[in-house]
């Protein structure tokens, strides 16, 4: 066979076989028309390699009923009585700025059973400087149990002193459990975890691969950060476990990042939400036993729901949330976010809340961790700031803090980034809190960190080179897909 007609039939093929992909991607998944458009795209560029890509991080496994349903523990009961309380004012003093942002409340208490919660204290941990103190001294304090879920662990000083305080803890005969994210955690040694089970830890993947480096599930991951001791008190904010979220590695520099120490009854939800994943990824049925759930003595009058979602939720319950928060907007808008591709609804929410007098200010980081969403962060920024936007970058190391605050009164912290992959792809955990006084200790963060940032101006921003503009049109196209 002549080499011309050989190389006609190969390019018939692959196209034959193109052609199959698309009918897969359109027909059968039948997703969101623009990251349908994003693979096809994808496809057409890179044929064949776009769909060993789309096998890795494109399929919509929920159609596919990958996961079980999680939520096993029944709270629709509660949330629902307390939803009707709440209407009809008659829970038992629920403070003015709570009442104030009853719609939002009540949006969490039906999208995801999240129970509000009023004694509460929130202590603001800036930085891994006093994330990690923290947490290991409260670790080094428990009594009966510490639970530990996180998205990444490093195999480096900050981890391995992880591993000896949990090992030491574990010979003390407290309870250790520490659920990791399969993906996050590739990286690490196995003995890593098994010299932790060998020292009486329990230690569980969250979707480990089924093939060494081979992951079809490499989209859903299991991205929040939490830890609980004792059922007394719960961390969670966007710190994982590392020297580099120290800044003691070189590549980031300063790692800019916030975390949140709660106290009070918030935290049997965020225990609930770990014995859940617990049992999804180990197997293993927690007890409701009061160990695990003791009384909490009063603490403080600060108003918490902790909401949690991922591709097992009915409802994107986070998303919705920081829609509401935005729409609900009177005076201003704080965010702070390592990555900025929020969807359609988010993007317009902003431009009209800062088209109708809103005062909305956005941090971004000023250098990228992952190249491709770094330029369509900075393609969405240029849109914003023709709207009125005030879109700053972090010049002071790498900006990696989850934060958004509305008006002084309402915050929300935690895992989930301003992008669609934590609104639609990743296991996420956020904190809703309705206090003034901590949410002015919030914005006096937000503030001090302006201090360290650069205002993107209209003509800053109509500087760039056509190369960059370039990279952020690719980059934006591929944003459904990052």
């Amino acid at each position: 066979m002549p080499v011309l007609e050989l190389n006609v039939n190969i390019t018939l093929l692959i196209m034959l076989i193109n052609i199959g992909f698309a009918f897969v991607i359109v027909f059968l998944e039948r997703r969101n028309p623009t990251t349908t458009w994003t693979w096809l795209f994808v496809l057409m560029f890179i044929p064949i390699i776009g769909f060993v890509l789309y096998l890795f991080i494109g399929q919509d496994m929920r159609k596919k009923k990958l996961f079980a349903q999680k939520e096993e523990i029944d709270l629709k009961s509660i949330a629902d009585r307390q939803s009707a309380l709440i209407k009809n004012r008659t829970l038992d003093e629920i403070k003015p700025v709570a009442q104030k942002h009853s719609d939002i409340i009540q949006l969490q208490l039906r999208n995801s059973q999240s129970v509000y919660t009023q004694n509460n204290k929130v202590t603001i941990l800036n930085n891994g400087d006093e994330k990690f103190p923290a947490l290991f001294k409260a670790i080094k304090e428990a009594k009966d149990h510490v639970h530990l879920e996180y998205y990444i662990i490093r195999y480096d000083n900050l981890g391995k002193m992880l591993q000896k305080l949990l090992i030491e803890k574990a010979q003390e005969g407290v309870e250790v459990r520490l659920l990791y994210d399969g993906m996050g955690c590739r990286k690490v040694p196995r003995r890593y975890f098994s010299e932790l089970s060998k020292a009486g830890v329990q230690v569980a993947e969250f979707y480990p691969p089924k093939l060494p480096y081979v992951n079809f599930r490499l989209n859903y991951r299991n991205h929040r950060k939490i830890a609980i001791i004792d059922g007394e008190k719960a961390f969670t904010g966007g710190l994982n476990i590392g020297d580099e979220y120290k800044g003691l590695v070189k590549k980031y520099g300063f790692w800019r990042d916030i975390h949140s120490m709660l106290e009070g009854e918030s935290v049997d939800y965020f225990q609930i939400r770990f014995m859940v994943d617990w049992h999804f990824a180990y197997g293993e049925r927690l007890p409701f036993e009061q160990r695990y759930f003791p009384h909490k003595p009063i603490v403080g009058n600060t108003g918490v729901q902790v909401v949690s979602s991922g591709p097992d939720s009915t409802w994107a319950a986070i998303h919705q949330g920081y829609f509401k928060m935005i729409t609900n907007a009177k005076k201003n808008i704080y965010l702070q976010t390592p990555y900025l591709i929020p969807d359609d609804s988010i993007l317009e929410a902003l431009k009209i809340a800062a088209l109708g007098g809103v005062d909305v200010r956005i941090i971004i980081p000023c250098k990228p961790d992952h190249p491709f969403v770094y330029w369509a962060s900075t393609s969405y920024a240029g849109e914003l700031i023709d709207a009125g936007v005030k879109v700053y970058t972090y010049d002071n190391g790498f900006l990696h803090s989850k934060l958004l605050i509305v008006d002084g009164e309402i915050v929300s912290m935690g895992s989930a980034n301003m992008d669609i992959r934590s609104f639609k792809l990743s296991f996420e955990l956020n904190a809703f809190v309705y206090d003034e006084e901590v949410a002015k200790e919030f914005e006096q963060v937000f503030i001090q960190d302006l201090k360290c940032s650069t205002l993107i101006t209209k003509e800053l921003y109509a500087q760039r080179s056509n190369y960059i503009k370039f990279k952020e049109s690719i980059s934006r196209l591929l944003s459904p897909i990052l």
